[in-house]
Formats: structure tokens, sequence, C-alpha cells
């Protein structure tokens, strides 16, 4: 059947419209962790949530949070979501950084951060949290949650974390390589990374944070005090794509009651994670964070890790963490 010139017109509109559409697209550059804090902005981009908001998604891969807050400070990203680090809240206190939203969570029947053992430790007897005394553990960077929560873990069993060898390796990567030649006795890492040493058979886990620790938020969101400023169209856009993702991904491993419960679009979800990672679907499928579906932070967990980095004068006694956080963005978990 040959087409008329009606049908040829028709399609050339759709071909400039879509084109348009495209050329319209704002990029926005999001600087994530390759680990299970990167969800919500790779579901964001790869189900079409933050295209669906007139937004160019582009995720740039960090090997630990620390770098984030600077690249986010300095322009190289635009936003940035991860855990919140001693640098993060030197440059806020300078009103650099905004916070526009939170992140992971701790609840149960989901993994966050977790500690493993490499094979050598744990044979020798490193089973169990209440072990890791006088252990060498490495960690991404000190001044960061990973490091507060070994101390918080000290704390708990009533033993010295002065007697703990944190070994800084800054990038999860050169973690990896150390747990797996014995180089190190322990690891602090999120889920998705942790799982991915585990299932090589290069380490064991030794248990989760959250099995001893009060549950918390444990990352959060945010962007240059210029960008909210200057371009809040561009905030707005941000946060509706990204809590898109946060529903679906809701929608796909919490049920009715609020507990862990696989929806039927709990494959996908998973699929799309694993590529984005570069992980097995099996890694994803062991460690499922949990993600607020409005994106709340909460001030108070904030705090807790600011509070320890100024005893460790990290950070400035006098810095406010009000202050650090835009409420004509964000949602306060606390105030609700």
């Amino acid at each position: 059947m040959r087409l008329g010139p009606a049908f040829a017109l028709g399609a050339a509109l759709v071909f400039v419209i879509n084109a348009a559409t495209a050329l319209a697209a704002e990029p926005i550059k999001i600087g994530v962790v390759r680990s299970s804090g990167g969800i919500p902005s790779i579901i964001g981009r790869d189900k079409g949530f933050f295209a669906a908001q007139g937004l160019d998604a582009q995720l740039i891969f960090f090997d630990s949070a620390q770098p984030i807050a600077v690249a986010v400070a300095s322009g190289d990203c635009d936003v940035g979501s991860t855990g919140i680090t001693a640098a993060f809240y030197n440059l806020a206190s300078q009103g650099v950084l905004k916070v526009i939203a939170g992140g992971t969570w701790d609840h149960p029947g989901f993994q966050s951060v977790g500690v493993i053992a490499s094979n050598q430790a744990y044979a020798a007897g490193l089973k169990s949290l209440k072990d890791l005394a006088g252990h060498s553990v490495a960690i991404t960077q000190r001044g960061s949650p990973l490091e507060l929560f070994v101390v918080e873990i000290a704390q708990h069993f009533h033993f010295d974390p002065s007697g703990i060898k944190f070994q800084a390796l800054q990038s999860n990567g050169v973690v990896a390589s150390a747990i797996a030649g014995n180089q190190v006795d322990a690891a602090v890492q999120t889920a998705a990374p942790a799982y991915a040493i585990i299932q090589k058979g290069d380490a064991k886990l030794v248990g989760w944070v959250s099995d001893v620790l009060p549950l918390r938020q444990g990352e959060a969101v945010f962007t240059s005090a210029r960008i909210v400023n200057e371009k809040p169209q561009l905030v707005h856009a941000f946060l509706a794509g990204l809590r898109a993702a946060m529903v679906y991904w809701d929608a796909a491993f919490v049920g009715p009651d609020g507990q862990r419960h696989d929806g039927p679009n709990a494959g996908e979800a998973i699929a799309l994670i694993a590529k984005g990672l570069n992980q097995p679907e099996s890694t994803v499928r062991e460690g499922i964070p949990y993600f607020d579906p409005q994106a709340r932070i909460s001030l108070k967990d904030m705090a807790i890790p600011l509070d320890w980095y100024k005893s460790q004068r990290m950070v400035k006694p006098d810095v406010d963490l009000r202050a650090m956080v835009d409420t004509r963005y964000a949602i306060e978990a606390d105030k609700q």
C-alpha cells in the first residue's frame, strides 16, 4: 500500500517535535557512588522519570562519597546523592552546598550498610560485630559515616574504638582487593559492593550495622547554593523525577504493611540496577535498600554524624545543621 502525502507530513512533524523535545531537555549531572545509594538516580534515568521532567540526566560515578561533595561545590556535578561526610559539612557550613532530599534508610527487612570479614580473619574468629575489637578495618575514607558506624559498634559492645586500625583505601575497588588478599581483617560497605565481594567467595558477612544500632537515615541528596537560588525549576524537576523513582522502587519491594515484599515490577527493577551498577542480578537481589517514597530528610539523623565529626575536630563546633537544609525543596521527616 502506498502512503499518501498526509502520512509523510505527519511523520515529519512527529520527527520535528521529538527532535525539538530532545534539544529542549536540560542536561543535569548527578554524582553517585556505584553502590546502593545510586539506585534512585539509575531508576530515574533508565525508566525515563527524569526525561519526563525535561531533564537529560547523566550519572557521574565516583569511588567514594567525599569527592562528590567537592564536585558539586565546584560545579563539576549539579547534584550529589551519597553518604554525608565531614567534607560535605565543611563545604555546607560555608554556604556552598544545600540538602534538598534524603537517601537510603535503615529499615526492617532491608539491607543498608554491612561489615564483612576477610576469609583469613573469619577463620581466625572474626565472626560477629562484637569481635571487631583490635582488628584492621577498611573504609573508603576517614570522616565518613562508615567510620562512625564502627565507632558506634565498639561503643555498643563496650570495647575501645581506638584499638580499631582504620585503613582508608579511597575506593570500593581497592577495599575489595584488600579484603580478597587478606590485607585487612574487615571492611564496612553498603549492600551492593559488600554482596559483590561475598558472592565471589572473597569475604564473609559479619553483620549489618542495623543489627545492633538504631535504625536511621544514612544518605542525603544535595546541590549547590548557586543552583537552588538560580535554577529553582531544575531543582523541582530533578526532585519530581527522583521521587517518581523512589515510588517505583517502593512499589517493587515494599508491601502494604511496610514490610519487604516483592511486587510485580521487582524483577524489572533488579535488572535495571544490575545493569546500572555493573553487578549480577543475584548480587542486587540479596541487598535491597530502602528509600522513602517522598525522599524525606531526617535532621535528627543528620545531626548524629555531624556531632561526632565535631567531637573529632573534623568540623568546626559552631556549624549549624538547619542552615544547610533548603526547606523550599526538602521535606523534613521529623516534622511529619
